[in-house]
């Protein structure tokens, strides 16, 4: 039996019915049957004749393109939040692979329409892309042709698309499934994963020794499996990498995040340049706990008696609080997400792992998901993925293409959230011990966004490089490499004894492979961004909040310039990661201050 502490958000669902009523609504069905005669209408008539346009021609080639796009997103987001709350459901399941399937017929019916774009000359190119009618497209048509060297022919292109059905993603929905059905024992009760994980925030080292060793024995039933599945991922990827002529394992992603493997290397450089600032904290911690070295399961406890267990009403005030403080119209929007029932909030069984914001459905705002277990990140947490909801719900008027945003941005508005909460924390705390608690907590975090996140970036490297060149990997070598990237992490600060398996619990590494280093990008983005925030106040709010209505409209370093940063001097992740070191300078401060 499962068994939650209450937290009051156990009632809080959301309602989808803005979508559809539910899974056997026919509008699912009509809406499918739409977009398949569209998509075959527009291939009557466009295919082979794409270069032929004229500016206005092609405008109105895009909008419709993005229309038929838009119908058949709306139904396919639907299936997978109505899976995502319940993973146990056949029947969501079966909607998924239905329409996951019915997507890649269409997909192949409209390829030909960016591929056929890909293919423009140079200087054809450049005279559409300078006309006023493409003004809206500008953007998107350059990212489309960004990716011109690495395009296959069509009837390639159909073949990957149709079989990515029984491969990438069918292995990505294996590895779903495997984790959401994970059950932890503790101390002579089944509980759910994301409750386990929850105690190591806990004050008490031997609760959080036994959750670590009861999360490891539980990780270890399906270990082989999802090394199988992370095996096949990165074979399926380095296959399509070599088809396609990219550099790298990572090149492609760097590409759809609209940056360069250089500019991305640069980030990760300064990072792993910066090392010494999580082993100096970590040196920090161990001392305030009384201990002469943390293990792995200590990193996230508390410095006290814990006192940040927060209710869901409590939890919801303070971070609609923190947006209203910000801007009237940020607090307006967000509050409408606890309103208007677009939250679903607690752990359930068979519930998706983690939390996320479905920022980009076509015409509907966005959805938050959580598993709020009622401790201090889950709060900062809500305030991230509220974040994105801001984000999301002011892009939605530019359409499903302009709207969405390349990763290496789309973090900026949820990071910038937590700060904003964890700055009202900090501010209504008044608790010498406890505030200094907060900031551990806050640099915690930073650790976590920055630069644990570029340490996973440094195993996923090690693993897809490995398995490129030695062919399929152990579960041992699997544990070696993530242990090796730790290691380089923590140094001599951490004792990393029972962590080599907990890799795989990390879903990025095979929904999203090269995802996670655009945490550290956005997280030191947006904590420039706020940086000026405290500087300038409120001479600031309105410059950001035309970045975020912005979206992917305009690539990152236009939005850097809408609030006076340039995203071309690689000094700027020094100085975000500086910023970092400071707010440690206050916690060794304060705990001399209090004779810690």
């Amino acid at each position: 039996m499962t068994t939650t502490e209450l937290t009051g958000a156990e009632e809080v669902s959301w309602d989808l019915s803005d979508l559809y009523e539910n899974a056997d609504d026919p509008r699912i069905q009509a809406d499918v049957d739409e977009t398949e005669s569209a998509a075959g209408a527009f291939r009557e008539r466009y295919y082979g004749h794409v270069a032929e346009l004229t500016a206005a021609e092609l405008r109105e080639a895009i909008e419709e393109r993005e229309r038929i796009d838009s119908i058949f997103t709306r139904a396919i987001y639907y299936a997978h939040l109505l899976y995502s709350t319940d993973m146990n459901d056949a029947q969501r399941g079966a909607l998924i692979a239905r329409l996951t399937e019915q997507g890649a017929q269409i997909e192949t019916q409209l390829l030909f329409f960016g591929l056929e774009i890909a293919a423009f000359e140079d200087e054809h190119a450049d005279a559409l892309l300078a006309s006023d009618e493409l003004e809206r497209w500008r953007h998107w048509l350059g990212t489309i042709r960004k990716f011109r060297p690495y395009v296959l022919s069509e009837p390639e292109e159909k073949i990957l698309t149709e079989k990515s059905v029984s491969g990438f993603s069918a292995w990505d929905r294996l590895y779903d499934e495997l984790l959401g059905a994970v059950k932890v024992s503790l101390d002579g009760e089944e509980i759910g994963f994301e409750e386990a994980m929850a105690k190591l925030y806990s004050p008490d080292r031997d609760l959080r020794r036994r959750a670590s060793e009861a999360v490891t024995v539980a990780l270890e039933p399906g270990l082989k499996t999802r090394t199988f599945v992370f095996n096949t991922i990165a074979v399926d990827k380095s296959i399509d990498d070599r088809l396609r002529g990219y550099a790298t394992w990572i090149s492609s992603r760097n590409l759809s995040n609209d940056t360069t493997d250089e500019a991305v290397q640069a980030l990760i450089d300064a990072c792993v340049g910066r090392y010494d600032v999580v082993q100096r904290y970590y040196t920090l911690k161990a001392r305030l706990l009384g201990l002469e070295k943390l293990s792995f399961y200590d990193r996230m406890a508390p410095l006290g008696d814990d006192p940040t267990h927060v209710g869901w009403a409590e939890a919801s005030d303070l971070v609609l609080s923190a947006f209203a403080d910000f801007s009237t119209e940020t607090g307006d929007i967000v509050e409408r997400f606890f309103r208007d029932g677009w939250i679903d909030a607690p752990p359930r069984d068979g519930k998706r792992h983690g939390a996320f914001c479905a920022t980009n459905v076509p015409g509907v705002h966005p959805y938050v998901f959580m598993n709020y277990t009622g401790d201090r990140r889950s709060v900062l947490t809500l305030a991230h993925e509220l974040g994105h909801g801001l984000h999301g719900y002011l892009a939605e008027p530019l359409g499903l293409y302009n709207a969405s945003s390349p990763l290496t941005t789309a973090e900026t508005a949820s990071v910038f959230g937590e700060a904003l909460t964890f700055k009202r924390l900090l501010a209504i705390e008044e608790d010498p011990r406890k505030r200094l608690n907060l900031l551990a907590g806050r640099i915690e975090d930073s650790i976590a966004t920055v630069f644990r996140q570029i340490a996973m970036n440094r195993f996923e490297d090690a693993v897809h490089t490995s398995r490129r060149d030695e062919g399929e990997l152990s579960y041992e070598t699997f544990a070696e490499l993530w242990l090796r990237s730790q290691t380089a992490l923590f140094g001599e600060s951490v004792d990393t004894d029972g962590y080599a398996t907990w890799w795989s619990y990390i879903p990025h590494f095979i929904g999203t492979p090269g995802y996670v280093y655009a945490y550290a990008y956005g997280y030191l983005f947006a904590l420039t961004i706020f940086r000026k925030y405290e500087l300038e106040g409120d001479s600031l709010v309105e410059p950001y909040l035309d970045l975020l209505r912005a979206g992917g409209s305009k690539p990152p370093e236009e939005l850097a310039e809408m609030v006076g940063l340039d995203l071309t001097d690689p000094r700027i992740w020094d100085a975000g990661i500086e910023a970092l070191a400071v707010e440690l300078d206050e916690a060794e401060a304060l705990a001399n201050d209090i004779g810690l």
